[in-house]
């Protein structure tokens, strides 16, 4: 027998559990647009013609529909802006009070600007990763540079590393 789950809340679903597992299939198209299509049917070619045939005569609304259709407004342009290849700090630092400037002069909007310093930013990101990831290589280096020589020292009898002085090696009791 399958165990139902605890609902503790009882105007909640069961988390994975439909509230109307009968309800509208995958893939189904709503009948609103089914409808229009069912109008329209044959008749699209002729009112593209007329739509096109009245922007030709001087129509705004017309031309502005058929140029929304072929060339659909732009969501982005490419930055043209002079930044430094090199991938450590100071250049990533120097790209961005480069795209600061050009946002200032106006040779890219506000949002490109954001865009870039994203991108920037990433960058940044990257090069500290990398940066970190070699200076803790370098230290773990020497931390088992200075084991390796401390166990070699305990190897060769040096105790704790502490020396005594001749005659004193070994500890008296009152």
């Amino acid at each position: 027998m399958s165990q139902v789950p605890l609902v503790t809340n009882p105007g909640q679903f069961s988390k994975g559990v439909s509230g109307n597992p009968l309800g509208r299939p995958r893939g189904a198209r709503n009948r609103t647009t089914m409808a229009s299509e069912a109008l329209l049917e044959g008749e699209a070619e002729v009112l593209t013609r007329k739509a096109i045939d009245a922007a030709l005569e001087g129509d705004p609304w017309a031309l502005r529909l058929c140029l929304e259709r072929i060339l659909p407004a732009s969501r982005a342009r490419p930055v043209m802006l002079d930044l430094p290849s090199n991938p450590d700090a100071e250049s990533v630092a120097a790209a961005m009070s480069e795209t600061v400037r050009a946002m200032g002069a106006g040779e890219i909007t506000p949002e490109e600007a954001m865009t870039v310093s994203g991108v920037l930013e990433a960058q940044r990101r990257t090069v500290e990763t990398v940066d970190l990831d070699r200076r803790l290589a370098v230290l773990e280096a020497a931390a088992r540079r200075e084991d390796a020589a401390e166990r070699e020292a305990l190897a060769k009898g040096g105790g704790f590393g502490v020396e005594f002085a001749p005659g004193f090696d070994r500890v008296r009791s009152a």
